[in-house]
């Protein structure tokens, strides 16, 4: 089992957190953001991935501390699960419409952290998260899971649906890359012979 388990402690969070790669998209997640909650909830089950995740941070500061915790705990999981990397599609993409709304992501495990990201958000709170903490979350998170990852919303009215979709294909372009190919199960994939 391509499994994964970390607890985190500064002064500002604390997070202990499981993640199994080849699950049924069950999930225990609290955060004290119950939007931020909700969008681990749905990455877990659209990824099936199993993923328990509390959280406890200085929320009575800001939300800042532990969205962005978070996500560096989430690229950590997956970067200790995904082991050395042999046989895995290590790229994925997908294109997903949410009512109104259309996202797109791409990601690439191979070991270099970039993100572009674009929500075309406008508003300040999305349910009680701080919506500009969405991409802090993501930068987290490819910080540690050594990933490229381009989140692009084309267009759409709610912001709700923008941020939504775009979780919705990081699982779906993370649950592809994860993901292993039979023919290629002893190799690494990069022409480098390195990741």
């Amino acid at each position: 089992m391509r499994t994964a388990e970390i607890e985190r402690k500064t002064r500002e969070t604390q997070i202990r957190a499981r993640l199994a790669l080849d699950g049924a998209g069950a999930y225990e997640i609290s955060t004290g953001v119950r939007f931020l909650d909700h969008m681990l909830e749905l990455f877990a089950k659209h990824g099936a991935f199993d993923l328990a995740l509390h959280a406890r941070g200085d929320l009575d500061v800001d939300q800042h501390h532990t969205v962005e915790d978070t996500g560096i705990v989430l690229g950590q999981l997956f970067s200790r699960a995904l082991g050395d990397r042999r046989g895995i599609n290590r790229a994925g993409y997908f294109v997903l419409p949410m009512d109104e709304t259309l996202a797109v992501v791409a990601v690439d495990l191979g070991g270099r952290s970039a993100l572009v990201y674009k929500d075309l958000v406008k508003v300040r709170l999305v349910g009680d998260l701080q919506a500009e903490l969405v991409e802090d979350f993501f930068g987290g998170f490819v910080q540690h899971a050594g990933a490229n990852l381009h989140a692009k919303v084309l267009y759409g009215r709610s912001s709700h649906h923008k941020i939504e979709a775009i979780f919705k294909c990081f699982a779906r372009a993370m649950r592809y890359a994860c993901s292993t190919d039979e023919r290629l199960k002893d190799q690494l994939p990069s022409t480098k012979g390195l990741l």
